[in-house]
């Protein structure tokens, strides 16, 4: 059924190919030829300074591969009109800086492009970036830099989106990169990224420039991932990660910088994107507001999914639901100021329906999650302004996350006496940062503050345990429950500094940072948490740069471990010092040609001071990689930990219509608890291994296969005590783990390979994306941690008793079971996008 499926599906690609031929066009190096009824498109930007942010005047922009090109005018925009539908590598030179090329733009009929360069001068002194020489041009390849001269990669928006496996979903794509890993214990359906065996939370994440705290939608509180990404794809221009060596105006990143960067909205006309498939629709519309001045331009859309249809009619049980929403207004009021205003948010419903089939596997996910709802949104505007060789940038934002969650015994939503949890949290964040750039002979300054103000509440209901009954059925304990109502308020504040330089062919950069808050004990003394980094850069050879880099970094603990009260009221988490971590990284950089790049990194992270439960004595770093939220409880600081290894990397950017990304990682990550032993963290997979190839056919066809490894997941094992099992199973619905075992289990490594297949019509103004996508698609079977449960009867799914009597309120009859978790998905989604 599924090989007749595929042929239909092909026969119809081939049948509409058919329908819509169009006359094609042959671009070759030095020729054009222009034909009857050609499609063109049309690309928009502008050119700047990287230091300065000036603009560039009679900058040449062309199309490589033909004789199309044009020249920045006197306010640094140029237009290119005319090129040819297809996917091309756009070029950029000017007298005195280093050539520029973006690759694999895609146009399109129906949408215009729109790019922003940032050119760094040819000087000597500042010769920030590793060059190639090609015909006696020097050009910029890297995507290091000075400040940031190691652990960094970037992704382009045509690589996100035709990203195989990926459904426009961001975060999904980067796990592509070296050093990042997922979590493939729970079969690989989330979005929490792993960076180098450190916690999902220690990631932060910056959309313009505007600190982002959730990125996903039914995000782990006190923690980010989330099953599905929230940003849309159509906004993006590029994703840049740094997994080290981050600048000093980034704070509360342990692991990893993932900076987002949006384009600008056409500046000639309205224009909109439509996508539709099998689990969401998605709409984008984008303009001028003013066609006169074409000052103001604006990127609006708005998400809409249907899992809960597509997980219905394949008898899930559970019905995830959710809206997002995102928004860039930039106004530039003259050469020197410009304004730009984004927004993104989402509403989310995690719930429940009644499967069809009853399975043990399916009851499990009834009594083990939580409903959830949630919503959240991130607001700012940054103005930057141009200064005396170089700029300021202000940026105000606020960002609020509201988490709901509500679970009850056997999943009996409407008797309250059956609640095991009830929890309703808020986080708010409002932000003023200022970063204040300047390039003065080859020196690079950089300083700024931030200032926060931060509210947290929480109210929550726990049942901790279940009244107890003798064998009469009276009731000999009453139920014990936990409650609390705690809400806190305070000031965070930073003051960061950043200066580089190179000195001959040796380029430096230092830094220093202080964080404060006026909360937790002792953390108005900015010496706590100074935070310099040093990074170097040689070039062996025109092709190779050496790279080093040492820094220590901190992160404040999580609101909900900051605003956690015990059942007298006492914040007992006051105490908490900010986790450090201390990286050490050395690596090389390969530029063997222009397109293609190839970095070796190794290494070392030193954890300090980080969070350990009181109650199970084990890092909190083994958590957030599970729906709900982490954090409730009592925790001490005093946790050490430690992750290392190496990784290669290798890209190669559109080059005779094809580009490969592949990458391999070794590491280790271990993580003490209350022993002060480390031990194998949740997140030590040991090998991570992708490829990613992409192939640009003729007349519109696109091809993408991506293959990924990940070693096995530690997991810790069930306790032995039967009793306590049970009694604990019938309260969350969940198995006890003995964490005297922590991570002494391991599952097989994961394997998933994922295919797609676009193709293209161009119509005049107006374009169709048919494509088809199917994730895992040899079958893989990945296993995920086993779960815990009462065994069932076959027929009526009934939990089956020892003495055939019904569930004790202890559930000391019923019949434990573990249940595989290594099922096949594969998912195949065929989808249409439309642009006009």
């Amino acid at each position: 059924m599924k090989h007749l499926l595929f042929i239909i599906i092909f026969n119809l690609l081939t049948l509409s190919n058919a329908l819509f031929a169009q006359d094609t066009t042959k671009v070759t190096k030095d020729t054009v030829l222009i034909q009857k009824n050609i499609r063109t498109g049309k690309i928009f930007g502008s050119v700047k300074d990287k230091n300065t942010q000036e603009i560039i005047i009679s900058a040449t922009v062309s199309v490589e591969g033909t004789q199309i090109s044009t020249l920045s005018d006197e306010q640094g925009s140029f237009r290119l009109e005319n090129i040819p539908v297809g996917s091309y590598n756009i070029k950029v030179n000017s007298l005195n800086y280093k050539e520029q090329i973006r690759y694999n733009i895609v146009v399109n009929a129906g949408n215009a492009n729109t790019l922003n360069f940032e050119l760094l001068e040819d000087i000597d002194n500042e010769n920030e970036t590793a060059t190639v020489e090609v015909s006696g041009k020097k050009t910029t390849v890297a995507v290091a830099n000075i400040d940031t001269p190691l652990s960094i990669q970037s992704l382009s928006s045509e690589e996100i989106k035709s990203n195989p496996g990926g459904n426009f979903d961001i975060s999904r794509v980067i796990q592509a990169l070296p050093g990042v890993g997922g979590t493939t214990g729970g079969g690989g359906f989330r979005n929490d990224i792993i960076i180098r065996g450190g916690a999902p939370n220690e990631n932060v994440y910056y959309l313009d420039g505007i600190e982002i705290p959730v990125i996903n939608h039914f995000a782990t509180q006190g923690s980010a991932g989330g099953p599905a990404g929230i940003l849309n794809v159509n906004f993006i221009e590029d994703v840049t990660l740094s997994s080290s060596a981050f600048h000093s105006r980034y704070d509360n990143t342990l692991s990893s910088v993932l900076q987002f960067k949006q384009r600008d909205g056409n500046p000639e006309r309205l224009q909109a994107n439509i996508r539709l498939s099998g689990t969401e629709l998605a709409a984008t519309l984008e303009g001028p507001i003013n066609k006169k001045s074409k000052k103001t331009t604006f990127l609006a859309s708005a998400r809409r999914s249907y899992l809960q249809l597509l997980f219905a009619a394949i008898d899930l049980p559970i019905r995830p639901n959710y809206w997002d929403f995102q928004y860039k207004v930039t106004h530039k009021f003259n050469a020197k100021t410009t304004l730009t205003a984004i927004g993104v948010g989402a509403i989310d419903e995690f719930k429940f329906g009644v499967p069809r089939n009853s399975s043990a596997s399916k009851e499990y996910v009834l009594r083990a999650t939580p409903f959830i709802n949630q919503w959240n949104y991130t607001v700012g505007a940054t103005v930057k302004h141009l200064i005396t060789n170089g700029f300021v940038s202000i940026a105000l934002s606020r960002n609020m996350f509201d988490n709901k969650l509500d679970q009850f015994e056997d999943a009996q939503n409407a008797d309250e006496t059956k609640r095991t949890l009830g929890l309703q949290s808020q986080e708010i964040e409002n932000k003023l940062r200022i970063d204040v750039n300047k390039s003065i002979k080859g020196w690079k300054f950089s300083y700024g503050m931030v200032a926060q103000f931060v509210k947290y509440n929480n109210n929550a209901f726990i049942r901790v345990r279940n009244p107890l009954f003798d064998n009469t059925g009276t009731q000999i304990a009453p139920a014990i429950n936990a409650k609390f109502n705690s809400a806190i308020e305070f000031g965070r504040y930073g003051v960061f500094g950043q200066i580089s330089k190179v000195f001959g062919k040796l380029g430096a950069s230092f830094g220093l940072r202080t964080d404060m808050n006026d909360y937790m004990t002792d953390a108005m003394n900015p010496l706590s948490t100074l935070s310099p980094r040093l990074s170097l850069s040689y070039p062996i050879s025109d092709r190779i740069t050496a790279n080093v880099s040492v820094g220590k970094y901190y992160k404040l603990p999580t609101y909900t471990v900051l605003g956690f009260e015990d059942n007298t009221g006492n914040r007992v988490n006051k105490n908490s010092k900010y986790t450090a971590s201390m990286h050490y990284v050395a690596g090389f950089e390969f530029l063997p040609t222009q397109s293609l790049r190839i970095t070796a990194e190794g290494f070392f992270k030193k954890y300090d001071n980080y969070a350990v439960s009181v109650r199970d004595g084990i890092s909190l770093a083994n958590q957030g990689g599970d729906f709900g939220s982490i954090g409730n409880e009592a925790i001490t600081t005093n946790g050490k930990g430690q992750t290392y290894g190496f990784e290669l990397f290798a890209q190669q950017k559109l080059s005779k219509g094809l580009f490969i990304v592949a990458s391999y990682t070794f590491f280790k990550s271990e993580f003490a608890g209350t022993n002060g032993k480390l031990t194998s963290s949740a997140w030590d997979t040991r090998h991570l291994f992708s490829f990613i190839l992409g192939k640009k056919f003729k007349k519109g066809w696109e091809m993408g296969l991506k293959y990924r490894f990940a070693g096995g997941t530690p997991y810790t094992p069930f306790t032995s005590d039967d009793a306590l099992a049970k009694s604990q199973y019938v309260l969350t619905g969940r198995g006890t783990q003995d964490f005297t075992q922590l991570n002494t289990q391991r599952l097989s490594g994961f394997n998933q390979f994922d295919f797609r297949l676009d193709k293209k019509w161009n119509k005049k103004g107006f374009t169709l994306d048919i494509y088809l996508d199917v994730t895992n698609a040899f079958v893989f079977k990945n296993p995920a941690i086993p779960r815990y449960t009462f065994k069932r009867d076959e027929i009526t799914k009934q939990i089956v008793t020892t003495d055939g009597k019904p569930l004790a309120a202890n559930g000391s009859n019923a019949i434990s079971t573990i249940l595989p978790n290594d099922a096949a998905s594969v998912v195949p989604t065929i989808g249409f996008i439309v642009e006009f």
